[in-house]
Formats: structure tokens, C-alpha cells, sequence
């Protein structure tokens, strides 16, 4: 069996991760990982969403591993890494899942100035890679690409909304960019999320489409964010392209969403101001030997990632289970792959890894939503197999 490529963090010894972990007979275990083992935390939580509630979530962890009351999985860490490639997948043994649960996936859109660019440039191309390159000049000609220094809601902002408006120019995509109100969508549901090594889906009828590299932060019903993950928030551009009200059809398809390896839990050695300096590497390896590399600095987003928190979740909106939020990507891929002004589309077959050193590696090898395992284990299968094991109380 082919081996997937690294996927720890490079402080794996100290990092304090969970994860979620496939096994055969008995259903997801909600694991803590080190490359020294898997250890099941099920008598401490029985549900990723469950551990996440827990007050000083990473206390608790530490204090059962100490405690001796986590078994260690009979499988090492790097076997069940090395089976989770779904495509070499030996289901008669134990492979990752996604580190979520029950909790709700929701993402943020366009929260970086590149990625904004390249919304309103669909919007105007109406979804036809084609066009793009034309669009892309003319829009940027007018309002140039340096927008890092305009905050989403202020007076500036405001005074820029008036002059783009009296050009012709306003778009909903800059409306969500640098207006007071931040794009929140659902990315998912609850439970449906692929992990590492999994299969990610494109719609078929898809033919404009690419990965998204994101932080995606781990938050529990109290709003209080936890830890953070990787994620790849596959988009299809064609469809969003032709109209925003397509915004669900382009986001969630089967396997279209895919997060993990693990969840990092916050604790001295990690937080929110470390999640906040994350520079995302992305690559693309094609079967057809395109190589495509990308990346995506947290540093540079336009809107805190509390803030977004703030938005998604609050007076006006809970999620009794917790959130997963991705923040959004600075990625915007314009390399050409079938001829000169088609930009970049995916292909079957294509591998993608998003990594960061704080958080390891997301792989994932890209198909269609139709052809991809279809999702049919959702929360009342976990129910019941949580009941099984005498874990719900």
C-alpha cells in the first residue's frame, strides 16, 4: 500500500491533537494522537462535539491520558494514517475521519482581498473560465488590487462603495468583502465531512472548479473557540459564477468538504494568535504531471477570525453542538492548465495537500460527487452505535 505523506505537525511531540478514528466492529472513536499512538478518549467523551464542551477541554484530555484510562488503539498511529488513503484502503482495518462530529460546518467567504478580486471577476465573467482574464484586467484596472489597507465596515470603506457605485462597479461580492457584514454559509452538514486521505467530490457537471486552503477553527456552543483544523473548501467557480443563488449547489456536494487530520486543541503551545501567523501551503499534482502550487496567509485576512466567530455564531444564532467555521483562502488560482486564458480547473485523478507546520498535512485525491463513497453514516447511525457501547447516558 502506497504511504500518505506526512501528516503530522512539526512540533508533533508537544502538539495536543484529536481526531477521530474509523474502527471496524465498533464505529468512530474519538482518538487523541501523537505519533507515538492513538488513545480513546470515549470515557472522557463519546462524540468529538461532547469533548469540545468540556470546560479547559485540553486540561481534560491531558489529565485522562495521565490517568491511564485512554487505551492505546491496537493499531499504530502511522497504520491508520496509511489507511485512510481511501483509494488503497483496506476496510477491514481502522482509518482517520474527519476530527468533527455533530457539530455544524459553516464557512466564511471572501474574507481576503485576492479571493474578493476573483469572486467579482466570476461574477462578471457569469462563470465562463474564458472570460476571466479579460474581466480580471478591466476589473482590476478600475479598482486596482491593493484593498489590505480598507477595514471591512468602516467610513473608508463606505466612501469606496459610493465611487464603485457611481462606476457601475458594486458587486455582492465586495458588498461581504469590506461591508460591515461578514459572508456566512453552510459549508456542510453535521457528520458529513471527509478526512485526510478521503476521496473530495466535484460536481460532474462542474467544469470551472478548484481547492480552497483554510484554518478552520474548532468552536464549542458557547462560542468559545478550542482548537483549529486544515480544510478544503472545494468550490466549483462556474456555478457560483452564474448566479450567488447557486451558492449551495457550488459549496456542498458529496465529499466536498474535507477537514483534519486533526483538531489541534488551544493550550500554552498553541492559540489563537498562532492560528492568526499561519501561512497555508497548497499543491495540486495532477495525473496529466500539472503541478500546482498556492498559498494563504492568515496575517493578511481582512477580517479577525473571533470576529467571524462573533458573526457566525451569538445572540442571533447557536449551535447547541459546536461549529467548525473555515476562514477562507487567499487562494485564488489563475495558472492556466488547458490553454492560455482557461485558468486553472480541476481534473480527475488530481492529489491536493494543504499543510501548515503548526497543523500537518490535509490529503485528499479529487473525483466526482457522484463517483466519491456516498455519505451514509449521519448522526442517528453514531447514535445508535454510541448506544450500543453503553457510552450515551
Amino acid at each position: 500500500m502506497p504511504k500518505l505523506p506526512h501528516c503530522w505537525p512539526a512540533d508533533a511531540q508537544q502538539a495536543l491533537l484529536v481526531g477521530r478514528v474509523w474502527q471496524v466492529g465498533i464505529g468512530p472513536t474519538v482518538v487523541a494522537a501523537s505519533p507515538d499512538g492513538l488513545f480513546d478518549l470515549s470515557l472522557l467523551a463519546p462524540t468529538s462535539s461532547a469533548l469540545l464542551e468540556l470546560p479547559e477541554a485540553a486540561a481534560r484530555v491531558r489529565a485522562h491520558l495521565g490517568s491511564g484510562q485512554a487505551a492505546r488503539l491496537a493499531e499504530s498511529a502511522q497504520t491508520v494514517i496509511d489507511n485512510s488513503d481511501e483509494a488503497h484502503r483496506d476496510t477491514r482495518q481502522a482509518w482517520l475521519l474527519a476530527p468533527c462530529d455533530l457539530q455544524a460546518v459553516k464557512a466564511s467567504g471572501v474574507t481576503f482581498v485576492a479571493s474578493m478580486l476573483e469572486r467579482v471577476i466570476e461574477e462578471q465573467a457569469r462563470g465562463d473560465a474564458s472570460r476571466a482574464e479579460a474581466v480580471r484586467q478591466a476589473v482590476v484596472s478600475v479598482i486596482g488590487e491593493n484593498l489590505r489597507s480598507v477595514r471591512p465596515g468602516s467610513p473608508e470603506a463606505a466612501q469606496l462603495k459610493d465611487v464603485l457605485l457611481a462606476q457601475g462597479l458594486w458587486s455582492q461580492y465586495l458588498e461581504v468583502g469590506i461591508g460591515p457584514d461578514a459572508e456566512i454559509f453552510t459549508k456542510a452538514q453535521p457528520m458529513s465531512a471527509v478526512g485526510h486521505g478521503a476521496w473530495v467530490g466535484l460536481h460532474p457537471g462542474s467544469a470551472w472548479n478548484n481547492p480552497e486552503p483554510e484554518i478552520v477553527l474548532a468552536a464549542n456552543s458557547r462560542g468559545e473557540v478550542v482548537g483549529a483544523s486544515l480544510g478544503n473548501d472545494v468550490n466549483l467557480r462556474d456555478f457560483e459564477g452564474r448566479s450567488a443563488l447557486l451558492l449551495g449547489k457550488a459549496k456542498d456536494n458529496n465529499a466536498s468538504c474535507a477537514i483534519g487530520p486533526f483538531i489541534r486543541l488551544f493550550d500554552a503551545h498553541f492559540g489563537i494568535d498562532d492560528v492568526r501567523q499561519c501561512d497555508l501551503a497548497m499543491q495540486v499534482d495532477g495525473l496529466d504531471s500539472f503541478v500546482m502550487q498556492g498559498s494563504s496567509s492568515l496575517s493578511q485576512i481582512s477580517r479577525d477570525p473571533l470576529n467571524l466567530v462573533s458573526q457566525a455564531m451569538g445572540p442571533y444564532h447557536q449551535y447547541p453542538d459546536g461549529m467548525m467555521l473555515f476562514l477562507g483562502t487567499m487562494f485564488a488560482p489563475t495558472q492556466d492548465r488547458h490553454g492560455p486564458g482557461q485558468g486553472f480547473t480541476h481534473v480527475v485523478g488530481d492529489t491536493v495537500r494543504v499543510s501548515t507546520p503548526a497543523l500537518g498535512t490535509l490529503f485528499n485525491r479529487v473525483t466526482t460527487s457522484d463517483q466519491a463513497p456516498a455519505w451514509t453514516y449521519g448522526a442517528g447511525a453514531l447514535m445508535r452505535d454510541l448506544a450500543r457501547r453503553g457510552l450515551l447516558a
